[in-house]
């Protein structure tokens, strides 16, 4: 990558949809997904395929327009990095980074396979309760696996297929919507819900989109790794429904008392 001077990126005014509320600010991933909007909308670089997004979430964000700047600091022929940040009522919410890069010739290499699961038509529709988490209004969620939210399982962890309900595509804004539209993993331990909001997302996209975008269901992954000290580190996966991985993610969580407060 030939590196060249930054370049100042002009504030692109973004909506954040209130139908993508949580507990006390805007969902986490949907936040994300807004960001990289505007991001790849005004940066040189989008027109490549963005391979990684990193998200911090200083505060929550409102259900009102996110003013959206960033630089470029590094941009080749092939790959270009953008730092962005986010800004409501006149201080920033969000600061991130996101990395993207034409395909090449290369080795291939899959040391992840799909789960091995029932179709969503053979799973039941999981209706999560209004004042859990509004924003599941807008996606439907069909447990592929044992494990519930607020199960009081042994293991901190959910999978299911999972498909919004305006039938939109699986381009690279939903999916980072996916890897944080299932509950915490130690929600399946847990009896009693309590917010767990994100932090950090971090999100590694494979060259899947590079071919098209899918459509319809999307078999999604949460897996608590860690919890200690007030704070939970998740990983998550999302899967096309031909069996494709089209991302990773990891995000830290900081782990609130039962009422919604700030991080």
């Amino acid at each position: 990558m030939s590196a060249s001077s930054p370049v100042p990126l002009a504030p692109r005014e973004s909506a954040v949809d209130p139908l993508w509320w949580s507990w006390a600010g805007a969902h986490g991933g949907h936040v994300a997904a807004v960001a990289l909007d505007a991001v790849r909308e005004r940066f040189p670089g989008g027109a490549h395929p963005v391979r990684t997004l990193t998200t911090h979430l200083l505060a929550p964000v409102e259900a009102r327009p996110l003013h959206v700047s960033g630089t470029a600091p590094a941009t080749g022929r092939r790959t270009a990095t953008c730092l962005f940040t986010g800004h409501q009522g006149g201080g920033p919410v969000v600061v991130g980074s996101a990395v993207f890069g034409s395909g090449r010739p290369g080795p291939s290499y899959d040391g992840r396979q799909a789960p091995g699961v029932p179709a969503p038509d053979d799973c039941a529709s999981l209706d999560l309760p209004f004042g859990l988490a509004p924003f599941a209004e807008q996606v439907e969620i069909r447990p592929a696996s044992d494990d519930r939210p607020l199960g009081g399982g042994e293991r901190a962890e959910l999978l299911a297929w999972v498909r919004f309900a305006d039938g939109r595509a699986l381009d690279a804004g939903a999916v980072v919507t996916l890897t944080d539209v299932l509950p915490p993993g130690l929600y399946a331990c847990w009896r009693t819900a309590r917010p767990v909001p994100t932090a950090e997302l971090t999100v590694h996209f494979t060259d899947a989109l590079d071919d098209g975008v899918p459509e319809g269901w999307a078999l999604v992954w949460m897996r608590t790794a860690q919890a200690g000290g007030g704070w939970a580190v998740d990983d998550s996966e999302v899967w096309s429904a031909d069996g494709r991985l089209l991302a990773l993610a990891r995000q830290a969580r900081v782990v609130q008392d039962r009422s919604p407060g700030r991080r």
